[in-house]
């Protein structure tokens, strides 16, 4: 699974112009994070295809970045995250985004971020 990454304006209309893009080429997003820090802004993408996304906001010309993700299926109770901030940690890995892509009454999917996906892969199994 992979992610895009937008480094965009905090100005109205931003994440409506990203959105936009992708809705043309029928992109689905998976799921989204976004935060804004000062004027900055950042929107992270899990999209349903990642070629259309790509393509996308290549037309757009929205620059991006693209990024593998690790994802992991969690049982659905307290603690559980804990397990997995402290197997990377341990293993030096930097967590750099988190999305919860599926939730199901018992486990709850993500999808994780992070600075070395074949590491973390690895201390995850």
């Amino acid at each position: 699974m992979r992610e895009v990454v937008v480094h965009a304006t905090h100005h109205p209309g931003e994440l409506a112009r990203i959105a936009n893009a992708l809705s043309l080429k029928s992109v689905n997003i998976k799921s989204l994070a976004a935060l804004a820090i000062g004027h900055q802004g950042q929107v992270r993408i899990i999209p349903d295809d990642i070629e259309a996304a790509r393509s996308a906001l290549q037309d757009a010309n929205i620059r991006f970045e693209e990024n593998e993700v690790v994802t992991i299926l969690l049982e659905n109770h307290a603690g559980e995250l804990t397990g997995v901030a402290a197997k990377l940690a341990d293993a030096g890995l930097n967590l750099d985004a988190a999305y919860v892509i599926g939730v199901g009454s018992d486990m709850v999917e993500l999808a994780l971020a992070v600075s070395d996906v074949k590491k973390a892969r690895k201390v995850l199994e």
